[in-house]
């Protein structure tokens, strides 16, 4: 079992940035595949950003790419969203996962645990 908790989203400029955390609890964090997905109100769950458990490998949707980058620290049980260049269309709530690395990560497939969420408000 993992354990995931989300920190790190408030109320931001265009523009700007903010650097979202996901502590994980559980022995298995670090063998675990993490991802970060948001949802905007009204639309489907999308997915952000995922990196392999020895953060060698990383996946970036083409929407945030060159703007959020993903890392984690498997000594904290961490994972982090830093997200510049702030728009409006980021507004959300994001999510972590944690899972396993495969081809359908982006679809949420093989990502076993979720967080409960931080809020992301981007205003102009």
């Amino acid at each position: 079992q993992v354990q995931l908790v989300e920190s790190g989203g408030g109320l931001v400029q265009v523009g700007g940035s903010l650097r979202l955390s996901c502590v994980a609890s559980g022995r298995t964090f670090g063998n675990s595949a993490m991802g970060w997905f948001r949802q905007a109100p009204g639309k489907e769950r999308e997915f952000v950003a995922a990196i392999s458990w020895s953060g060698a490998l990383t996946r970036d949707a083409d929407s945030v790419k060159g703007r959020f980058t993903i890392s984690r620290d498997n000594a904290l049980n961490t994972v982090y969203l830093q997200m510049n260049s702030l728009k409006p269309e980021d507004t959300a709530v994001y999510y972590c996962a944690a899972g396993s690395w495969n081809t359908g990560l982006s679809t949420g497939r093989g990502m076993d645990y979720w967080g409960k969420g931080t809020l992301v408000t981007v205003s102009n």
